[in-house]
């Protein structure tokens, strides 16, 4: 029988996924491991290969396609046989149409009787169609709606009440204020289902804060005086993840100077002991941030109580130092992260490092490749930025940001002398490493940097 081509799940949290490109066409035969298409995620495009042999007998999603939700169908392979009468559209994605426009249906439906109560609204409350719980709006069954203005449905909630429990005094059976604390005073609201009432709460935790909207920063603007470029899926999905993790994650930073000299003297000591292929290509090249690299992992290593992550159900204490480096690509950023990097040697964290940038730029890096890590380096010296603090990228504690390396005055036994000098900012999230824990941390790190041989032993 045909063959199913499902999208696939690129990642354990991804949902849904672009469908960039077909590499074949309706007719065409295909063998397992053959590349039959390239789907995009935020941070990267991934080649879809063939598991069953066979011919492409109906591509159901078209290239171009975005949003695709993960384990949806998206063409059918037919084996040796068959034809293209032995298709039928999957019944799933039929239903999930039906679903949809019916979803639509309700939603319309609800809007203008909405916009129709309001227009009969003689107190200053909005009026809100609520479901009431366990309504199958698909079915129709138990697809009561109760209206309720947005200050009764909060205090109920608030309260432990189902809202649809209690008897509305408004417009057409509208429950207002009044109603929710006759029903409080009487003791007649209805508990709110625990699950229920638990994702409210859970919601209110962690509702974000918004800015201004579109239409008002539009309003600040001439018409055509400038282009509105769309945001691609990456940019939102950067946007909303620093977002959360500033208003979500408590941010503490310390900051340290360190001296250079020693380390950029051993750096060029070990470039320079490097061999040569038969093109006379050295076999590496050894860079400053390969270095930080290193010395971010064994800071970690010696100071294990700052290698953790938050999470609500307990501290996450990390085994290995697994540093991510954020690499800048076209219209955002990935961080590919180096795997046990207290373990590695600079000459192979190096050739990690040019491999994934290379991979990063042309969004070739698998998932497990730049999902996860310990912790992560911004560096910004080859800008010339002297100093900058980072945002933390949860689950992360920490992350390094990295100035320029530059000469500077400094006081050495009391006499004025000239230094290389790199300012680096540690910001932590003060829930799992504090301000002496991450005072540790950057200490250790800043001993490396000035002391580097311990970076080759």
């Amino acid at each position: 029988m045909p063959i199913n081509i499902l999208m696939p799940a690129l990642s354990p949290t991804m949902e849904t996924g672009n469908l960039a490109k077909w590499l074949v066409k309706e007719g065409d035969s295909v063998t397992s491991g053959d590349i039959i298409a390239e789907i995009e995620t935020d941070k990267a495009t991934m080649e879809v290969e063939s598991i069953d042999e066979g011919i492409i007998g109906k591509i159901l999603v078209a290239e171009g396609t975005d949003d695709v939700p993960v384990n949806d169908v998206i063409a059918v392979l037919l084996e040796d046989g068959e034809s293209a009468s032995d298709i039928n559209v999957p019944v799933a994605s039929v239903v999930s149409k039906v679903e949809v426009i019916a979803s639509t249906a309700a939603a319309v439906t609800d809007s203008v009787e909405q916009k129709i109560i309001q227009s009969k609204q003689p107190e200053n409350e909005a009026v809100v169609a609520t479901p009431t719980p366990n309504a199958n709006p698909a079915t129709g069954s138990g697809a009561k709606r109760v209206f309720s203005s947005p200050l009764a449905r909060r205090l109920a909630k608030q309260n432990g009440l189902d809202v649809a429990s209690i008897t509305g005094s408004g417009p057409r059976g509208r429950v207002v204020r009044r109603d929710v604390d006759a029903a409080m005073a009487a003791g007649t609201g209805k508990a709110l289902n625990s699950s229920i009432a638990a994702s409210s709460v859970q919601k209110a935790k962690t509702a974000l804060a918004t800015g201004p909207s579109d239409e008002m920063i539009f309003k600040l603007y001439e018409e055509g005086s400038y282009d509105l470029v769309p945001h691609d899926n990456m940019r939102r999905v950067i946007a909303k993840r620093l977002t959360e993790s500033k208003q979500t994650v408590p941010h503490f930073y310390l900051t340290v100077e360190c001296e250079l000299d020693a380390l950029l003297d051993l750096r060029k000591q070990v470039n320079a002991s490097a061999s040569v292929d038969s093109e006379g290509k050295p076999a590496f090249k050894i860079s400053v941030n390969d270095m930080v690299i290193k010395a971010q992992a064994l800071a970690l290593r010696d100071i294990p109580k700052a290698n953790a992550s938050w999470t609500d159900s307990g501290m996450m204490m990390h085994k290995t130092s697994d540093v991510g480096v954020a690499v800048s690509i076209e219209g955002g950023l990935i961080t590919p992260i180096v795997r046990g990097a207290e373990n590695k040697t600079l000459s192979v964290i190096s050739r990690e490092m040019k491999d994934y940038a290379t991979r990063a730029r042309s969004r070739k890096l698998l998932p497990h490749e730049y999902q996860g890590g310990t912790t992560a380096i911004s560096n910004l010296g080859m800008f010339g930025i002297k100093e900058f603090s980072a945002v933390i990228n949860p689950p992360h504690a920490t992350i390094l940001a990295v100035g320029a390396g530059q000469q500077r005055p400094i006081v050495r036994d009391g006499a004025l002398a000239v230094a290389t000098i790199m300012s680096v900012t540690l910001s932590t999230d003060h829930r799992a490493v504090d301000g002496a824990l991450g005072a540790e941390l950057i200490s250790a790190f800043k001993k490396y940097i000035e002391n580097p041989m311990g970076l080759l032993v």
